[in-house]
């Protein structure tokens, strides 16, 4: 499994790359591995501040539907367009072309308590 060491993670398996005040946000390699084949991913949240730990979308696999949680609080900017046609982007390539939104964040200093890619490999046994 992949966990690139320039990204910040969550409990509920999202990743976190912040440029500035903007962060691309997506679903790990290890929660896509767990899902299985991922079919669907519904993001209706554009435009609306979302606080951190509420659910902002939801990512469909053949087997179940799960939630996705706002790793920091942030307007969501723009959903990866790239996934309506090919929710599959996620499967492949979680940490490039499968990100899943892009968002401005209210409060920086929420980034400083999520977990680094060696707090992650731990949660997840790694």
């Amino acid at each position: 499994m992949n966990f690139p060491s320039e990204l910040k993670y969550t409990k509920d398996h999202e990743w976190v790359k912040v440029e500035g005040n903007e962060a691309h946000i997506g679903i790990t390699d290890f929660a896509q591995r767990e899902l299985g084949d991922i079919v669907y991913i519904d993001i209706n949240t554009v435009g609306d501040e979302v606080s951190k730990d509420e659910v902002f979308g939801t990512v469909e696999a053949v087997k179940t539907v799960s939630d996705l949680f706002m790793p920091v609080t942030g307007t969501v900017a723009e959903v990866n367009a790239a996934l309506n046609d090919n929710p599959e982007l996620v499967n492949s390539d979680p940490y490039g072309e499968g990100w899943m939104v892009k968002v401005t964040v209210s409060d920086l200093s929420e980034v400083d308590g999520l977990l680094d890619a060696e707090a992650y490999k731990a949660l997840v046994g790694a």
